[in-house]
C-alpha cells in the first residue's frame, strides 16, 4: 500500500509539471435546440481538458488537450500536455484497464475509474464519459439521462456524486447533428477535495 501511494503521489506530480500552464478552456455558442443524436457505440473526437482539484490543502490545475477512441468492447484515451506531448494513455477492455504515463511503467487493474484516481492523484471517471460525451448516461435513481440541445446548464448527478452539465452545444455542418461541445462535471471526493473538470470537444468523427 505505502508503495502504491508513493506510485500515486509521483503519477500525480508528473502529470502536473506537464499539464500545468495552458490557459482555461474557451467557452463556444449554444447551438439552437433540437435533438441530440443517438448514442453510438463507436465514435472518435479531440478536445481539450481542465481539471481543478486539491493536493495537500492547496488548489491545483491542470490542463491539456485529449483523444479519445471507442469502439464496442473498448475505449482509448490518450492526455497530452499544453505542448502536444503524450502525458497519459488508458485503455480499457471487458475486465481489464491498463494506464500508462510518460516514463512509467504501465499499471493494470480490473477497474479503470480506480486505476485513474490512484495513478493521477484525482478522479477521472473514464466508465462514465463513454455515455456522457454523447449527452447521456445514468442517474442517481438508476433511470437514463438524456441531455436536450438548447436547455441551459441541462445536466443530471450520478450514483457515485458526480454532477455532469452540459454547457454548450455544436452543430456538426456536415450531418447537422447537435454535439455537445462543453461539459462540466463536478463531485466532491475525499481524495482531491472537490474536483471539476471542464470538457471542450473540438472534433469528432464517426468510424
Amino acid at each position: 500500500m505505502a508503495a502504491l501511494r508513493r506510485a500515486a503521489a509521483v503519477g500525480a506530480m508528473s502529470l502536473a509539471a506537464l499539464l500545468a500552464g495552458c490557459a482555461d478552456l474557451q467557452q463556444s455558442t449554444q447551438a439552437g435546440s433540437g435533438s441530440a443524436p443517438a448514442y453510438r457505440e463507436s465514435i472518435s473526437l479531440a478536445g481539450r481538458i481542465s481539471v481543478q482539484y486539491e493536493q495537500g490543502n492547496a488548489p491545483q490545475s491542470l490542463h491539456g488537450s485529449f483523444i479519445w477512441k471507442q469502439a464496442p468492447r473498448e475505449i482509448d484515451l490518450e492526455m497530452l500536455s499544453p505542448l502536444g506531448q503524450t502525458v497519459a494513455t488508458i485503455n480499457v477492455k471487458p475486465g481489464i484497464a491498463t494506464l500508462v504515463q510518460s516514463g512509467r511503467a504501465p499499471q493494470v487493474a480490473p477497474d479503470v475509474d480506480e486505476l485513474a484516481a490512484q495513478a493521477l492523484g484525482w478522479p477521472l471517471p473514464v466508465s462514465g464519459m463513454r455515455h456522457w460525451l454523447q449527452g447521456t448516461g445514468t442517474d442517481v435513481a438508476g433511470k437514463t439521462f438524456t441531455a436536450t440541445p438548447g436547455q441551459e446548464e441541462t445536466g443530471f448527478s450520478t450514483r457515485d456524486g458526480w454532477r455532469v452539465v452540459y454547457a454548450n452545444w455544436q452543430t456538426d455542418p456536415a450531418s447537422g447533428e447537435i454535439r455537445p461541445k462543453r461539459i462540466d462535471m463536478t463531485r466532491n471526493t475525499e481524495q482531491a477535495g472537490k474536483v471539476a473538470i471542464r470538457i471542450a470537444v473540438d472534433s469528432w468523427n464517426q468510424p
